[in-house]
Parts: C-alpha cells; structure tokens; sequence
C-alpha cells in the first residue's frame, strides 16, 4: 500500500529509484509546497512491488514536481518499469506543454503497449499507476489507472484526486471495450484482462 499526500501548492527532492518500505518527504525549490509519501508492506506474504517517484526537476526553464504511485501486482517488474520509463514517455510528447491532459493519455496508452510487447521480459505481473505532474507550482495534473490514489492536503483537509478503478465496478466498460475480467486465486479482488 502505498499513500502519496500534497501539501500546499509546490514541492521537491529526489526520493525514489527502488522497491523500498520507506518514507521520505520535500519541498519545492521555492519552498512553497511540500510533499510527503510512506510505502508500507501490506500484509501479503510476499516481498515489496511497490515503486514510487517523488522528486521536482527543472525542464525547458519550467520547475516539475513529479510523483508517483506503481504498485505491482504478481512482481515487480512492470512497476519499475513504470519508474524508469512512464514520465519519460509522458515528457516526450511533443504536446506536453501545450496540452498536457492528451500528451498524459497518449504517453499511457504507448507504456501501456510497451509493457504488452514486453510481457516476456516482465513476467505476467501487472501495476497500477497514479501519476502526479506539478507544473511551476501553478498546474496540477493527476491520472490514474488501477486501484490506487492520490490525496492532496488543502488546509490539513484531504482530498481525494482519483478514483480507484476496481474490476468488479469496471467490468461493463471493460467488457465494452472487448476486454473481460476474470478471478484468479492469487490475484486480490480479481484482474483488468485485455
């Protein structure tokens, strides 16, 4: 389980890089927004897949606080994947700072294939993912695939930012998408099948 809280309105440090039970947080550079983040082992009697990023970066004169939440599912393979690769893909895109929302879905939906053309190098394991964009501590853009969620902190009140998409609530829209769900044993509340 992992829980990823924004406080105020900017943030930065870099924390991140491996599966960890660990906790950090930060601060923007201008020191107007902190961040915080814990990941904790759930009670599942197998070693940690959660992976996270949480850190600001300047690009193209623009200071970016980037978080995340990958939490794998049957491995950790696709979530460090999912580090290593899903902002880079997000920040590639050519309308990034023109339209960040489609730049988002288009950067998704090309990991997303990546992982499926990969699936031999990355096991049969799964992810979800929560990602976080802070952009010049003005714009905030958050998407979400899976089970988990971002919070953020206003006046110690918490938000919710996502939804999370369970498979028994999302089965009509999977299904018609041609996808299916199925219940598998050592999968928890079941698993989003193409």
């Amino acid at each position: 389980m992992v829980k990823l809280c924004f406080f105020g309105a900017n943030c930065g440090q870099c924390v991140g890089g491996e599966s960890s039970s660990s906790s950090g947080r930060g601060r923007s550079h201008e020191g107007n927004t902190k961040y915080g983040f814990s990941l904790v082992k759930g009670k599942a009697d197998h070693r940690m897949e959660d992976y996270h990023v949480a850190k600001f970066v300047q690009i193209e004169g623009h200071e970016l606080g980037l978080f995340a939440i990958y939490d794998g599912h049957l491995g950790d393979e696709v979530p460090s994947y999912l580090q290593k690769h899903l902002f880079a893909n997000i920040l590639k895109e050519d309308e990034f700072w023109v339209d960040p929302r489609r730049a988002i879905t288009k950067a998704y939906e090309k990991t997303d294939q990546a992982i499926l053309s990969n699936n031999s190098n990355l096991g049969r394991g799964g992810s979800t993912a929560v990602t976080a964009i802070l952009i010049n501590s003005l714009r905030l853009w958050v998407a979400n695939v899976g089970d988990s969620r971002a919070v953020l902190s206003r006046g110690g009140q918490a938000i919710q930012m996502t939804i999370e998409h369970e498979p028994n609530t999302e089965r009509a829209s999977i299904e018609d998408r041609g996808g299916f769900v199925s219940n598998m044993p050592e999968v928890e509340n079941g698993s989003l099948n193409r």
